[in-house]
């Protein structure tokens, strides 16, 4: 039995136990410093070499600078810097350049953040014009032929990381050389790596960012491919390290740790392959079916990533699915990771054309290609368990009926008197010890408490929602036993806590940190 259901394998995956021991070989045996000539420095250099080695066999790039970066956000920053010094330096020998960035619509936000950073910086004085695409997530190749001659540099992505779409790279690099285009071009490919064929040398790709935490193997460690007689301009300089393409001290722990990943690619047989992959979203597919018979599905499933499902439930929130799936044990997102503190509606689904109800309210899920079939299996189950605990009615408290609304604000801030009686699971075991008669209330909502409760240190708790407490008003100013509110990131019970306070109850605690700090899953 798996405790935790972790769908959000787009955001970060766990990391492969290969790939963990591969770092602590490098922190304990081969701890050297590269770029020292003695036996240890040698040694770490065979490290780092031989790992570099697999990596162009991997992606297929025999030729063209390939360099260790922390991640795809730096990769993305060394090729736009890159890309923009060459416009620059063509306008001032006088050659001709286009006036435009374009980016696909559907971009990470780190594309045309640092678009618009080095535009600045740099002066170069271009304009930012994202390429839309069509209703299946695609770039719009049509439109596309118009702008290319117009067109410095390009920016597109190879898979999405919120619908799970696969560009039509053939599609654009044919347009790039039917139009005449000089441009420079930049694919990042996050989301490719494990899932895509790649063969980055025989394309006509200038630059290309990779994450290694995407694939199992740590955060910051990423890397990226710049295609041979390439424009480049190092991000970093210093000590000229990564042959003075990125200087500082390579992160050898995080570059053994990619080996190992990069090695299970190459070799075969550690990874699902697509087939496989393809044939476990459809059973994930099949099971939200059944449990949300309502669902829309917001990407083409003949077009996208085998590891990725984006939907949305008519009449339900996305937040109400994110909570449901999380009581219940099944990690899953509304989206981008990056993006995720932002309530908004996801720009990539609005860029596809979909209706505003189904970009607020998406949710996305997504597994990696080491998953296995008991872990679908089990997803499938929990997921019907969910569609089951949204239908119930929420139940009834068993006190004295509902009064009208206490007026006070429950989406107000939580006061810094109140953030003095959160507990942790230590605090809350010493509190019930205390107070053995304490009431433990789950003031999350009635099918997030049917989806999945744990029993805190063994008691037993009340459902009573948020939502619903300042109308029991008068039984909180009643009750006379001591009060443990908790959810499920601890600002719900915060506010809970407070409102019981502000009604003049004596003795009220709240699970501060909620139940994903607690322990119990």
């Amino acid at each position: 039995m798996y405790s935790e259901i972790y769908l959000d394998a787009n955001a970060t995956s766990p990391v492969l136990p290969a790939a963990i021991d591969a770092a602590v070989a490098a922190l304990t045996d081969t701890f050297g410093n590269p770029s020292s000539s003695h036996a240890a420095g040698l040694r770490a250099r065979r490290l780092l070499d031989d790992t570099r080695a697999c990596a162009r066999r991997v992606l297929g790039a025999a030729t063209g600078r390939l360099m260790f970066t922390s991640g795809a956000t730096e990769g993305i920053q060394a090729a736009v810097l890159s890309a923009l010094c060459a416009v620059r330096e063509r306008r001032a020998a006088g050659l001709p350049c286009g006036d435009l960035l374009l980016y696909g619509a559907t971009e990470h936000k780190a594309v045309p953040e640092s678009l618009a950073h080095w535009n600045r910086v740099l002066g170069t004085g271009l304009s930012l014009l994202p390429l839309p695409v069509d209703g299946n997530g695609r770039h719009r190749l049509d439109l596309l032929r118009e702008l290319a001659p117009r067109t410095a540099f390009l920016c597109t992505m190879a898979a999405n990381n919120e619908s799970g779409v696969v560009s039509d790279l053939d599609g654009i690099a044919a347009v790039l050389d039917e139009t005449g285009s000089s441009t420079l071009w930049m694919v990042d490919c996050v989301q490719a790596l494990g899932k895509l064929a790649l063969a980055l040398s025989r394309t006509r790709i200038d630059y290309a960012p990779f994450s290694g935490h995407k694939l199992y193997a740590p955060k910051g460690i990423g890397m990226l491919y710049v295609r041979e007689g390439v424009p480049y301009t190092a991000l970093i300089c210093g000590g000229g390290q990564e042959a003075g393409q990125r200087s500082g001290t390579e992160n050898m722990a995080g570059i053994a740790a990619l080996g190992a990943v990069l090695r299970a690619l190459e070799e075969g047989g550690t990874f699902r392959s697509h087939a496989q992959l393809a044939a476990a979203r459809d059973r994930l597919a099949a099971a939200l079916r059944g449990a949300f018979p309502a669902i829309e599905f917001n990407m083409p499933f003949e077009h996208a990533l085998p590891t990725t499902l984006n939907f949305s439930v008519p009449g339900v929130s996305g937040k109400e699915l994110l909570d449901l799936f999380d009581a219940a044990g099944v990690r899953v997102s509304a989206g981008s990771a990056c993006s995720a503190a932002k309530a908004a509606p996801s720009y990539v689904l609005q860029a596809m054309g979909l209706p505003d109800a189904r970009c607020a309210n998406a949710v996305r899920m997504s597994f990696g290609p080491l998953v296995d079939d008991a872990l679908i299996e089990q997803a499938c189950a929990r997921i019907a368990h969910c569609g089951r605990a949204l239908a119930l009615a929420p139940p009834a408290l068993p006190c004295a009926p509902p009064v009208p609304d206490a007026g006070l604000p429950l989406s107000a801030p939580v006061d810094s008197d109140c953030e003095g009686v959160g507990v942790d699971a230590i605090g809350l075991a010493q509190f019930l010890a205390q107070h053995p008669g304490a009431l433990l209330i789950d003031v999350r909502e009635a099918c997030e408490h049917a989806a999945g409760t744990p029993a805190l240190h063994g008691r037993a708790s009340t459902n009573l929602p948020l939502s619903r407490l300042a109308g029991h008003a008068d039984w909180l100013r009643a009750e006379t036993r001591p009060l443990v509110f908790f959810c499920r990131s601890g600002n719900r019970s915060a506010r809970a806590a407070q409102l019981a306070r502000a009604l003049g109850h004596p003795t009220v605690r709240h699970l501060a940190g909620g139940l994903a700090l607690f322990g119990a899953w």
